[in-house]
């Protein structure tokens, strides 16, 4: 080997203890050799750390090469024989407007910034040849490149991953078969892992048995399950370590993060916090996909933004949604719903775009039981609600090919493909506009208001004006302030109130809100009600998403011995059709009679008894008052006028507002609406007791209540 500056120098099969460091390594003239890695401290890996996951018949040979700035540098490294070699950097800084380029030696480039390198360590995508060139162009004394390896493959840069949602209840040993099969090289977990509360105990006793050998290789995601357990702490443990705080799940309290396989980025995302933009984890994500060096992207999370299952859409997700869009992501997968969906690519607004938009997945099919569907959503392409299964996706630099793969003796199979992205270009800037809520009434000389919000895509950040057209006769309008300016990626909101003369034409009209910046345009309507009456006020509602106060067993005289009544997500149970219905009409939980399935629909029923709860006291105004709720029962045909279901609003007086009972046939649960008169209790302290009763011998009974209110007209 010739060190001398300025000489081309070689080095051919250098070896540390028997291993060759690399084939073959050259580098150009005026830069310092390579010595042997032995010769040198190891290279400090940044904490700032994407880890790139490892794959079989793939090489990672040590090496050390290090520049800082300021100063240019370029330097070539080989492997022999190799297909591809992707570099390997421990930490990565690049201020201002310094780069490193990565040059494949079948003709690849790939340039990196200063948003991918802050104290970062990373892994390039893969270049296909046997050599790379570090290109250093480095003006800042605070710039930065160590670069401790370079991986080889002799085959191609392919990698196979598989997972699915919603897992291990009673039973998901079958899924889990399917997971060894495939052999996957990392598994993903859409949430709602372990049953019933996601803790510890739940973990290691029914998700571990059956899942747990796939631990080593697992990257999750949690569920509104795991979070049943005060801050998904059984999660965290399982994961992390007991008390640990940051691992694998990402950090407790946060539970989002990143990581990268083959040439894919893949991000593992938590719809159990707050997900609005420009809040933490929404403004980290950006960052993330900023800084990824991957042609491909795929994310993951529990809640899916569209849905034709029980749950419904979760609009809640759009500013994760449109961050992915924003950065040219190719794939979604979401649990949730206990069944399988495939959506063509779409953007946040439910309309198709091959071009731009996300193919979403809903795959809640690890296990638990089935969730039927409660609609057909637009764009929908493949749809299945009665197979467990998992998701096998076979990934490359280019794209992807994915397979539903069933149970043993299941026979439904969903396959299909898709091709990366383009990524590296600028989004173009851009907002959208909507007007919350989208609904507005008001009376003759009386006003009301709307909240229009502005929010940036592709990192848009000007003066946006805003405007009102379409009002009725005798109605005006105004927009305070007119004209706002979004932080890039943020939002931002005015009010807009609207005044009816008491001249004023009733009836409902379509508003527009228009805001225009330069040659960008966007609307948005909402309905407004001109009436000649005061619209009713909103005494109490309660959608069981949060706890209010109800109480089970309150005169602790209950004497059922299973199917207590309890505020959660429903499983759904079948017996000649639907008992207890795995859905609700709005959110995730609402009252139910023992949530859980278990074996079948007797298995945590009303039993040998009565079970009851009750709300908080309700102060009732002075005035007309209306009660509204939604309600579903259902009985097994073994229940007689014994066994019962009932509500009653208890003031000074009582009302029983619903009484159902079993008839010796098979009663089927489903939502239906009660509206009950509660002027009577006008003025009153109320509280509004629920109710189910086994009475007779052994019979089924199931039931459940959501979206209680009371109005005052």
């Amino acid at each position: 080997m010739n060190d001398k500056r300025g000489r081309h120098w070689r080095i051919a099969g250098v070896a540390i203890g028997g291993a060759t460091l690399l084939g073959a390594t050259t580098a150009i003239a005026l830069a310092q050799p390579v010595a042997p890695l032995a010769q040198h401290q190891p290279l400090a890996v940044a904490a700032n750390s994407v880890p790139q996951i490892g794959v079989a018949d793939t090489v990672d040979q040590p090496l050390r090469h290090l520049v800082e700035g300021p100063g240019t540098q370029s330097r070539q490294f080989c492997q022999d024989r190799a297909a591809w070699v992707r570099p390997h950097f421990a930490a990565l800084t690049l201020k201002g407007a310094d780069t490193v380029t990565v040059r494949g030696s079948g003709g690849d480039s790939q340039t990196l910034t200063a948003d991918h390198g802050d104290n970062r360590a990373l892994s390039t995508r893969s270049f296909p040849g046997s050599c790379v060139t570090i290109d250093a162009n480095l003006s800042s004394k605070d710039s930065k490149v160590a670069m401790d390896s370079l991986q080889s493959g002799t085959a191609a840069a392919d990698v196979i991953v598989a997972g699915a949602g919603d897992i291990c209840g009673s039973n998901c040993t079958q899924t889990a078969d399917l997971v060894a099969a495939i052999n996957p090289a990392a598994v993903f977990l859409a949430g709602d892992n372990a049953y019933e509360n996601g803790s510890l105990n739940d973990y290691r006793t029914r998700y571990d048995p059956a899942w747990g050998k796939f631990k080593s290789i697992t990257h999750p995601s949690a569920g509104n399950h795991e979070y049943q357990t005060s801050g998904a702490s059984g999660y965290f443990d399982y994961f992390n370590g007991v008390g640990v705080s940051n691992g694998p799940a990402g950090e407790r309290g946060k539970g989002y993060y990143s990581w990268d396989i083959g040439d894919w980025h893949f991000v593992a995302l938590n719809s159990n916090i707050s997900m609005s933009a420009g809040n933490p984890q929404e403004t980290w994500l950006r960052n993330d996909l900023r800084a990824s060096t991957k042609p491909c992207t795929a994310a993951y999370w529990h809640h899916p933004r569209y849905n034709q299952g029980s749950h419904g859409n979760n609009t809640n997700t759009n500013p994760l949604w449109q961050a992915l869009i924003d950065h040219k992501a190719d794939l979604i997968v979401n649990g949730h719903d206990h069944n399988y969906q495939r959506f063509a690519p779409q953007n946040t607004n439910a309309g198709a775009d091959p071009t731009n938009g996300i193919r979403q997945l809903v795959v809640g099919t690890g296990g638990r039981a089935f969730y039927d569907f409660a609609s057909t959503r637009p764009n929908i392409e493949a749809a299945n609600d009665d197979t467990y299964g998992v998701l096998k996706l076979a990934l490359s630099s280019t794209g992807y090919n994915a397979d539903f793969v069933p149970v043993a003796g299941r026979t439904f199979t969903d396959r299909f493909s898709g091709t990366c992205k383009a990524k590296g270009t600028t989004p173009t800037p851009s907002f959208t506009l909507a007007a919350n809520p989208a609904s507005v009434s008001v009376a003759p000389g009386g006003s009301a208001t709307t909240t229009a919000t502005v929010t940036s895509t592709g990192g848009f950040s000007a003066a946006t004006n805003l405007t009102v057209s379409g009002l009725p006769s005798g109605v005006t309008a105004s927009v305070s302030p007119s004209s706002v300016t979004p932080a890039a990626n943020g939002s931002a909101s005015a009010t807009v109130t609207v005044s009816a003369s008491g001249s004023a034409a009733t009836g409902t009209s379509t508003v527009t809100v228009t805001g225009t910046s330069g040659s960008l345009s966007k609307t948005a309507t909402f309905s407004l009600t001109v009436g000649t009456t005061t619209p009713p006020s909103t005494v109490f509602v309660d959608d069981f998403e949060t706890s209010k106060g109800w109480v089970s067993d309150p005169d602790g005289a209950d004497t059922a011995t299973t199917g207590f009544w309890e505020r959660g997500d429903p499983s759904s149970t079948t017996e000649s059709g639907a008992k207890q219905l795995g859905t609700t009409t709005s959110g995730v939980n609402n009252l139910v009679t023992g949530r859980s399935a278990g074996s079948g629909a007797g298995s945590y029923d009303v039993d040998s008894g009565y079970t009851s709860m009750v709300s908080p006291g309700i102060s009732l105004p002075a005035g007309p008052l209306s009660l509204s709720l939604r309600w579903s029962v259902g009985f097994g045909a073994n229940a007689t006028g014994d066994d019962y279901f009932t509500i009653t609003v208890v003031g000074s007086t009582s009302k029983v507002v619903l009484d159902q009972r079993g008839t010796g046939a098979h009663i089927n649960g489903s939502w239906r609406t009660l509206t009950a008169d509660l002027s009577a209790f006008a003025g009153q302290t109320v509280r509004i007791l629920v109710k189910a009763a086994d009475e007779s011998t052994s019979s089924l009974i199931e039931a459940q209540v959501d979206d209680v209110k009371i109005t005052k007209a």
